[in-house]
């Protein structure tokens, strides 16, 4: 019996203690939070939900599949940036500078997206599913393409 226990022990510690949000940098997230700069961070997989992240420069920072779930960024520098198969459902996307960024498989639910610029943006299969999207090219909503 207790080499039984321990065997399951053995086998499921590990499992415990494996996580998405352990990809993270957790010096890049702290950075961000506080100063509200990381230009070319790796914040692959942080858990930014609900982040205020208000005129946050985020040139060209990695934060493919990040969570930013009800995230405001709103006049944020987001240039460059890789937000592949990030989660920005119902997030602020207001003033914001998506321009270049990579923005495929994103999942923009419910987003608010107002006067952003995503001149030159990678947008293969996002879900912009009851998004308000105004004066910003996205599906051929709310504006002019690029």
């Amino acid at each position: 019996m207790k080499r039984q226990l321990i065997a399951a022990i053995t086998v499921i510690t590990p499992l415990l203690l494996t996580s998405g949000v352990a990809a993270q940098n957790p010096a890049a997230v702290k950075q961000l939070l506080e100063t509200g700069e990381c230009p070319r961070c790796d914040l692959k997989n942080a858990d930014l939900r609900g982040a205020h992240l208000i005129g946050a420069d985020l040139r060209n920072a990695n934060l493919s599949g990040a969570d930013l779930t009800r995230a405001n960024l709103e006049g944020a520098d987001l240039t460059g940036a890789n937000l592949a198969r990030a989660n920005l459902s119902a997030t602020l996307l207001s003033n914001t500078s998506l321009r270049l960024a990579n923005l495929n498989d994103a999942n923009l639910t419910a987003a608010f997206i107002y006067d952003a610029d995503v001149i030159g943006a990678k947008m293969k299969n996002i879900n912009i599913t009851n998004a308000e999207i105004y004066n910003t090219a996205i599906g051929g909503v709310g504006g002019e393409a690029p």
